[in-house]
């Protein structure tokens, strides 16, 4: 842990010194350096993410599909969509309004006499163990990101913003960051709220972005791919997203056609086992929105389309 931490610092200091430093003085931006070098750790984050999903996640897809890749366009977009949040360009335009503003406010909260809490330190001896930290926060979150994609799937303002995730028909490891920007303002300030309350280190914070980001590629893959028996109910698999995926049955009320589904966890199949929301059967079906397949409604097949039209269905109009 100790020897990659080292290395990540070394490659993002390099990168900073000889590309984002230089970069910021010429655009007359010195005043934005701590920002800058922030902001490198994130592109270093999201350049090894890219790397590990075009080195093995890839050719996973190629040897154990699901089906076949029939609409390269589509996949196309969604790479779009990865690179934007990957490379740091959503971060930096949600740093500059909402976040900014969050982090000014807490920290007014803080001169006033609002208590530091690092919920970590309740466990004993965690000082001593960055692991089981890390642990720790990591169910946290995925326990809050459990009931927060289950608050997705139940109101309809915002189902008609996080249904446009769940209109892609041909699901890869791009389709994870296939959400209306909207959608992702809403989860990025909550998660950061989140985050300052429960006094998670920013190293650590980068770190469980990175970690739950890769799984989730996985998790979307074109990959027929499941855990067994045991292994479905540790860590949630391809098979057991895709379900989540399927047409009429992840996003929606079993025998109701009402908005509900199955299979929300993240990282960890426990909250739906939990809470009565796990599905382990051993299918891997089409995915989709039934709207979509049944009625032909439009989700649009670029990006600016499909943002337009997630912003129509909120307001009523799509």
């Amino acid at each position: 842990m100790d020897w990659f931490a080292d290395s990540f610092s070394a490659v993002q200091q390099w990168l900073y010194e000889s590309v984002v430093q230089p970069l910021a003085f010429a655009l007359g931006a010195g005043n934005l350096l701590e920002l800058a070098y922030d902001g490198t750790g994130w592109l270093v984050v999201g350049l090894l993410q890219i790397v590990v999903m075009v080195a093995v996640i890839g050719p996973l897809q190629r040897l154990w599909p699901v089906e076949p890749v029939r609409d390269a366009r589509a996949v196309r977009v969604d790479v779009i969509y990865t690179l934007i949040h990957r490379l740091g360009l959503f971060k930096l335009v949600i740093f500059f309004t909402f976040e900014n503003w969050l982090e000014a406010g807490i920290g007014e909260l803080r001169g006033r006499g609002l208590p530091t809490f690092h919920l970590d330190q309740l466990w004993p001896g965690v000082t001593d163990g960055a692991l089981v930290s890390f642990i720790i926060y990591l169910v946290v979150f995925d326990f809050a990101n459990y009931w927060l994609h289950r608050a997705q799937h139940r109101f309809n303002w915002w189902w008609a913003l996080h249904s446009l995730h769940h209109s892609q028909r041909q699901m890869t490891m791009w389709s994870d960051n296939r959400n209306h920007l909207l959608d992702d303002v809403l989860r990025d300030l909550l998660f950061v709220l989140l985050a300052i309350f429960i006094g998670v280190a920013p190293g650590q914070f980068v770190a469980l972005v990175a970690i739950s980001q890769l799984s989730e590629n996985f998790q979307h893959a074109n990959l027929k791919i499941w855990f067994g028996r045991i292994g479905e109910r540790l860590w949630v698999s391809p098979r057991f997203h895709r379900l989540h995926h399927s047409v009429g049955i992840g996003h929606e009320s079993a025998g109701k056609g009402t908005l509900g589904g199955y299979n929300f966890g993240v990282l960890l199949p426990w909250w739906d086992m939990l809470f009565g929301t796990a599905n382990f059967e051993h299918r891997f079906d089409a995915t989709g929105v039934r709207d979509q397949v049944e009625q032909g409604r439009d989700y649009g097949a670029g990006f600016w389309a499909q943002q337009f039209l997630g912003l129509k269905r909120l307001f009523g109009r799509g």
